[in-house]
């Protein structure tokens, strides 16, 4: 009987694209678009590829709505446009990729002066992204021609959704050769030690942060590709410099010399944090009976990520022993907090971040098993002040 039913009548939409007069908010008024767009209706997409209509959605997604317009035109353009323009439609991607001047028009968005609209930076990074994943080349190529990118990636780091970029840049680049071209491009901008010079008590607290989180991402992707790719013709140059002692004595200095702020310090230890994290040994790959069938075994696996966890985290070793004492002076001497009251006292000066960073840091120096920082910590008298001072013991019962 499912004859009697007619399984092809147009939709709503399709009768709208018979217009000759259709205008492009009245088609993102329609609540099927972005789903036709997907099964790829063929009228649709003629409709949507047409320049003027690309145009208008990149300006959508790109341009500040005027503070007086009606709520369409502030929220909901903006957002559908940014649906199409991420729905992975091939033609879509097609039309951005090869249209140098809409992509001008998108990158012109990095070099809005002032802070960024935190929803528009979204919808710029996500369409940024898809085109990276699926029209790499072209947009890559296309960055590297701009001299002011890194400048604009770090002048906007504060914002969470320029940071997303960066890591989709790092990340979505699948071809070893270009991924490896980006990461060399990239040294060569020397965007470590950019990275770095945003966690400084001069710049706010979310360039602090958004600026660790990037160098922590680095130093996580790149050990883990270094795994995965173990033929790698080329070192991983972002990590070698992020390895350097010299750009860990620089990040060190930025926390502990001058004004000290809290946002910095605790931006900082957690990028030292991730350095000393031990590398996952490459013989994970064989088989684990290989290694496990005896005690030998273990001792090889064993001995294999000591290996591993000095050779990455030397530099910051080195860095970090003649501070030891400034890390110690932190937690006698925490940067000011209010007293914490609890049920059964008061804690004053209480743990804090501060602190509690701290300890986490001198524990992971500690776990790396280097003679001369373990016995300078010793000195220093470093374990019972973590246990005593770093609790915030002294100030209990005060209330």
């Amino acid at each position: 009987m499912f004859w009697k039913f007619d399984l092809h009548t147009s939709s709503h939409l399709d009768t709208l694209l018979e217009r000759e007069d259709l205008s492009l908010p009245e088609l993102l008024d329609e609540e099927d678009v972005l789903q036709e767009c997907k099964v790829v209706n063929r009228k649709l997409l003629d409709f949507l590829l047409q320049p003027p209509h690309l145009q208008a959605m990149v300006a959508w997604v790109t341009q500040e709505p005027p503070a007086s317009g009606e709520e369409r035109l502030r929220y909901k353009y903006p957002s559908v446009a940014c649906e199409i323009l991420t729905s992975d439609v091939p033609q879509i991607n097609d039309a951005l990729g090869a249209d140098e001047a809409l992509l001008s028009r998108l990158y012109g968005f990095l070099q809005s002066s002032g802070s960024l609209n935190p929803l528009l930076a979204s919808f710029f990074s996500k369409v940024m992204g898809v085109l990276i994943n699926r029209k790499t080349d072209q947009l890559v190529s296309f960055l590297r021609k701009k001299d002011d990118f890194v400048d604009l990636l770090l002048q906007h780091i504060g914002t969470s959704a320029i940071m997303d970029l960066l890591l989709r840049l790092l990340t979505c680049v699948e071809r070893p050769q270009l991924r490896q071209e980006v990461f060399t491009w990239l040294n060569e901008e020397k965007i470590v030690q950019r990275l770095i010079e945003q966690i400084h008590p001069s710049k706010d607290d979310n360039q602090h942060s958004n600026a660790s989180q990037s160098l922590c991402d680095i130093i996580r992707l790149s050990r883990e590709q270094m795994i995965q790719v173990q033929d790698s013709p080329e070192p991983d140059q972002l990590l070698a410099t992020l390895e350097k002692q010299e750009t860990i004595e620089q990040l060190l200095s930025n926390m502990l010399e001058g004004e000290q702020s809290q946002s910095v310090i605790v931006s900082g230890i957690q990028v030292l944090l991730t350095l000393l994290e031990p590398r996952r040994p490459r013989s994970e790959s064989v088989t684990v009976n290989n290694f496990f069938s005896s005690v030998d075994g273990q001792l090889e696996l064993l001995a294999q990520v000591t290996l591993d966890s000095s050779v990455s985290s030397v530099g910051a070793l080195h860095a970090l022993r003649p501070r030891l004492s400034h890390f110690h002076q932190l937690l006698l001497e925490p940067p000011e907090v209010e007293p914490l009251r609890t049920t059964w006292g008061s804690l004053a000066p209480p743990l804090g971040n501060t602190r509690l960073h701290v300890v986490k840091l001198l524990a992971s120096a500690l776990s790396a098993n280097d003679a001369a920082l373990t016995q300078e910590l010793l000195a220093l008298d470093v374990p019972n002040t973590m246990l005593v001072r770093g609790m915030g013991v002294e100030g209990a019962g005060d209330g």
